[in-house]
């Protein structure tokens, strides 16, 4: 019955805590409206945070997703996109 345990607002508050925690930010100064640039995410932080984010969700964020992401809202709502099962997984190579 309860096959999805992570709630919305618990998907923002880990993705919010995770950027935090690598930046060593306070997480009350990052919003969904945060931007990549102004959080000082460069571009191996951000992937190295896609990784996270697969790893603490259990998902897998499609590179053409990842690349495309650039404040905390867009990883949000692809996460919540993932999480949910709402994407179609391409096997591109």
């Amino acid at each position: 019955m309860a096959e999805d345990t992570t709630s919305v607002d618990d998907i923002e508050r880990q993705v919010i805590d995770l950027i935090a925690r690598k930046k060593k930010l306070d997480p009350s100064s990052i919003t969904s409206a945060s931007t990549f640039e102004a959080l000082g995410l460069d571009s191996l932080d951000a992937a190295d945070l896609m990784f996270t984010m697969e790893d603490t969700f259990h998902i897998l964020v499609p590179d053409e997703a990842a690349l495309s992401m650039r404040s905390v809202g867009e990883v949000v709502r692809g996460v919540r996109q993932l999480v949910a099962g709402g994407t179609k997984s391409a096997d591109a190579s």
